[in-house]
């Protein structure tokens, strides 16, 4: 990985939102005043908009604003008052966000939450990226813990999702699905089929496949992700590669690391 530092750890053992919550804070330390900031999306991320927040009532912040990668997020920042630009436009100084797998060169698996593409415009739109995680996103290789999402457009979704599946087609270990959630209830009140399901839909109004590797993706990944862009209805996918320009790292012993990509 690249260069750390661990700075000493808090007294008294800390539960995995606590970890979220001391590298979402030290993250916030690199925000100066007047900045614009892009704003991520997921459990870690709220914790730091939330710290925003607090430095912008306190005056801490001033001329603070921020892009947010999604609805959710935006609500959030809104709450938090932190005041929110639209991403045209917008001279995005520095991107905190969250991940749910980063590897040793700091390549990144985001968007298990649905946000991959407006994460990916906003910080790949910014001077530096900064994640925060806890220890345990820690990887070997990217896809070792869950999925890999790929949003795709809703015409001809499963004729995309075979694509997919064939451009993996061999690989033992490999599947891929549309991911579903609960059908929504039936107007006029009456139930649904309790197991009834429709495709998540991304705020962009798109679905999502989800690709899952046995043992994590193996060999190059830029040549992976450019044969995925290749395919017609693919829209973008969730391994953010050479973006993260720091990581930083709440470990179980509560010390935090912050890791730099090599130059």
């Amino acid at each position: 990985m690249g260069s750390a530092a661990a700075s000493p750890p808090p007294s008294g053992k800390l539960t995995q939102e606590e970890l979220k919550r001391v590298a979402a804070h030290r993250a916030v330390e690199f925000v100066e005043p007047g900045m614009t900031l892009g704003l991520g999306t997921g459990s870690t991320a709220a914790h730091a908009l939330d710290r925003l927040g607090d430095l912008l009532r306190a005056g801490a912040l001033p001329g603070v604003a921020g892009v947010p990668t999604s609805l959710k997020t935006e609500a959030h920042a809104a709450r938090a008052g932190i005041p929110l630009l639209p991403l045209p436009g917008a001279r995005i100084a520095l991107s905190i966000d969250g991940a749910d797998e980063v590897d040793p060169d700091l390549n990144l698996v985001k968007g298990r939450g649905g946000s991959l593409l407006r994460e990916k415009m906003i910080e790949g739109a910014g001077a530096r990226f900064v994640v925060i995680v806890d220890e345990s996103k820690l990887v070997p290789r990217l896809g070792c813990t869950g999925a890999i999402p790929v949003e795709v457009i809703p015409f001809g979704a499963l004729h995309t999702l075979g694509l997919i599946r064939g451009l993996f087609d061999g690989l033992p270990g490999f599947h891929a699905r549309l991911r579903t959630v609960p059908a929504a209830p039936a107007k006029g009140g009456e139930d649904s089929d309790s197991e009834s399901e429709q495709p998540f839909v991304t705020d962009n109004g798109n679905y999502i496949v989800e690709m899952f590797f046995e043992d994590g993706i193996r060999g190059d990944l830029r040549d992976i992700s450019d044969r995925l862009l290749r395919i017609t209805g693919v829209v973008e996918h969730g391994m953010f590669l050479g973006m993260a320009t720091t990581v930083i790292v709440a470990n179980k012993d509560g010390t935090v690391s912050v890791m730099d990509r090599k130059k």
